[in-house]
């Protein structure tokens, strides 16, 4: 036990870097604006891939349903940033299934349907077959899968980083964002002793500060100027 001053900074720093990491989470959601508006003035999807976006809600819903109160008591911050994060998936899906021709709108409405059932049978399961506190193990390890695939997709922009010796593809902001967000929530999951929500997240910084350190020595090799990100979605 902490004695009770200690204790109230203890909650006071623990409550700052979850705060912090919903912050920077909102700038990633926010992100993707930019080609939505372009999809909504052409009334087209063109060559984007609505795939991203579709991961993205099933890892916030996986992620949400860790951070509710019947899995893991005392973390609503990750419950409140996966929660404005899969309103913000779901609001581009919807515009993606609005825009899209009809072979794609089918596909997506698929996926989406795919998405939701996903989520009900995990949660049918975490509730019908398992009981505190195998239930939040279960979540947790679901919920680790899915944010080190999340984190892991940057590998592939650094790839093509690497060999078009271009930071074009990789924005400075958005990689400065997913650093500090998963440093956050890295500094939140010590700090609640909660692996489930360290690890990923560990990861997830220790890939933020290579691309990090990537853009500056690509950009500084080739004094390449920072320009807007190209829109297209090579997932």
């Amino acid at each position: 036990m902490f004695p009770l001053g200690l204790s109230s900074v203890y909650s006071i720093c623990s409550f700052g870097a979850g705060v912090a990491g919903n912050v920077f989470a909102f700038v990633l959601f926010v992100s993707p604006i930019p080609t939505f508006r372009r999809i909504i003035r052409s009334q087209s999807t063109e060559q984007f891939s609505e795939l991203p976006y579709i991961y993205g809600l099933l890892n916030c819903l996986i992620c949400l349903w860790y951070g509710t109160p019947i899995v893991t008591p005392g973390i609503i911050l990750v419950f409140t940033v996966n929660s404005i994060g899969g309103v913000f998936q779901l609001a581009y899906i919807t515009i993606f299934i609005i825009y899209a021709e009809r072979t794609k709108k089918l596909k997506t409405l698929g996926w989406l349907l795919g998405v939701f059932a996903v989520f009900a049978i995990i949660v049918s399961v975490s509730i019908f077959v398992f009981q505190p506190p195998t239930r939040q193990i279960f979540v947790g390890y679901l919920s680790v899968f899915s944010l080190i695939s999340m984190f892991a997709s940057p590998l592939f922009i650094i790839n093509l980083v690497i060999k078009t010796r271009s930071v074009e593809y990789m924005p400075f902001y958005l990689s400065l964002a997913t650093f500090l967000m998963s440093l956050s929530f890295f500094a939140y999951g010590l700090l609640l002793y909660d692996m489930f929500i360290s690890v990923p997240n560990g990861i997830g910084a220790v890939l933020g500060i290579v691309q990090l350190v990537l853009y500056f020595y690509i950009s500084g090799r080739s004094g390449e100027e920072p320009r807007t990100p190209l829109l297209e979605s090579y997932a």
